[in-house]
């Protein structure tokens, strides 16, 4: 799944390519998207599961705006990121780049604006600051990935966690991914589970699939 290229970085200047990452920027998905981080189902409730993910590594960007366009901004840069705009481990003086296999689910998570408080959880509604990612595939690690040339780019290893799952079809829209937020948070209260940080949104499909067959969850990670 790696192709080493030994020539200039590619760029995303065609503007077909440059209006179909934008449009799969706003589904959060790729038709190349195949592989997806592995977990261990801990249990499951209806729409709700309980997931223990491994260590993984992703690559991050932090994207200001409301969540359309932030969405669309993170893809774009980190797409940016693995079709080539890289310097491959290893890379000679002809600084070679290295394109990386597209995965799904790409995320966003809602940070408090600048300046201001931390908020735990963070509201997904209204949110102006997200961390947007790809998790990158399993075959790499931290120390393998090739180095971002854009310094908004980062690589961070994301050690084994425990996550709660909310599963859902349709399309997103703020209020409805706060109203899916705040329903997985009620039901962790519930069952007095302890929560850390603030819910991810997760989406997987290319944007012209229906919304019937999409699949989208928020996940949020718990003690």
């Amino acid at each position: 799944m790696q192709d080493r290229q030994c020539n200039k970085p590619a760029r995303l200047t065609h503007p077909l390519q440059f209006i179909i990452l934008l449009a799969l920027g706003l589904s959060g998905a790729s038709t190349m998207a195949t592989e997806e981080p592995k977990f261990e189902l801990i249990s499951k409730h209806d729409h709700i599961e309980l997931r223990r993910y491994p260590a993984f590594v992703v690559a991050e960007t932090f994207v200001e705006g409301d969540m359309d366009a932030a969405s669309g901004k993170g893809f774009r840069a980190i797409a940016d990121y693995i079709f080539g705009n890289n310097v491959a481990v290893g890379a000679a003086l002809d600084k070679a780049s290295e394109k990386i296999a597209m995965t799904v689910p790409v995320a966003m998570e809602p940070l408090p604006a600048a300046g201001q408080a931390s908020q735990t959880p963070q509201a997904m509604q209204g949110a102006k600051r997200w961390r947007v990612h790809f998790v990158m595939p399993g075959n790499y690690t931290l120390s393998t990935l090739p180095k971002p040339n854009n310094p908004a780019v980062q690589l961070r290893a994301v050690p084994d966690k425990t996550w709660a799952v909310l599963s859902y079809s349709g399309f997103n829209t703020e209020a409805g991914v706060q109203q899916r937020s705040d329903e997985l948070l009620a039901w962790l209260a519930a069952q007095k589970m302890k929560t850390v940080g603030s819910p991810q949104l997760a989406r997987y499909n290319p944007p012209w699939t229906l919304p019937m067959f999409r699949r989208n969850e928020i996940m949020l990670e718990i003690e």
